[in-house]
């Protein structure tokens, strides 16, 4: 039973660090990935979809996202939708083809960011914190329920720990390598 708690708490724990690592890909560093525009939604034909699905999305050089569209009318679509997102860029268009230059970041962006960064990497580890709350309630209530002895559930608490702890470890090592990334210029 100790074992599946554990299990369970790994696997939850996981999550909550992946779903920091695609937060963290939402944070523009200044440099072009792909991932910028994730999450940028273009009206396709009436539905509003994920522009990956409407277009290809790569990377030109360092500083330079292109966006090359599917299909033709969807180009001044897909202009539209990357302007009117939150993230400031404003796309160049030759006849499919879009190229997007990213500003570099002043410092104080840079420093505003990282403040972002350190939030969401906070939201992180209080995510772990409370799957490993709710881990060793549920060995408390099999002790109580005398599932399994008072020394299982000091072992399997320790185990919990030690899992939190590498975890939280993972964070912030996830946090370190993107603060430096943001921090080059």
């Amino acid at each position: 039973m100790i074992k599946d708690i554990l299990a369970d708490a790994g696997i939850r724990m996981g999550k909550s660090i992946d779903a920091f690592r695609l937060d963290l890909t939402k944070i523009r560093t200044g440099r072009a990935h792909p991932s910028l525009l994730d999450h940028v939604m273009v009206d396709y034909y009436g539905a509003q979809t994920p522009l990956t699905q409407a277009a290809n999305v790569a990377v030109e050089d360092a500083r330079t996202l292109t966006v090359t569209a599917w299909d033709k009318t969807m180009v001044p679509v897909i202009e539209k939708a990357i302007l009117e997102s939150d993230l400031g860029l404003n796309p160049a268009t030759m006849g499919t083809v879009m190229r997007i230059p990213l500003p570099p970041l002043s410092e104080e962006r840079r420093r505003d960011l990282i403040k972002v960064t350190k939030s969401e990497a906070e939201n992180s580890r209080i995510a772990v914190r409370n799957i490993r709350r709710d881990a060793i309630h549920r060995m408390k209530e099999l002790a109580k329920n005398k599932e399994i002895s008072a020394d299982d559930e000091h072992k399997g608490e320790d185990q919990v720990q030690k899992l939190t702890d590498s975890k939280i470890k993972e964070i912030d090592s996830i946090l370190s390598d993107k603060e430096s990334e943001m921090l080059e210029v």
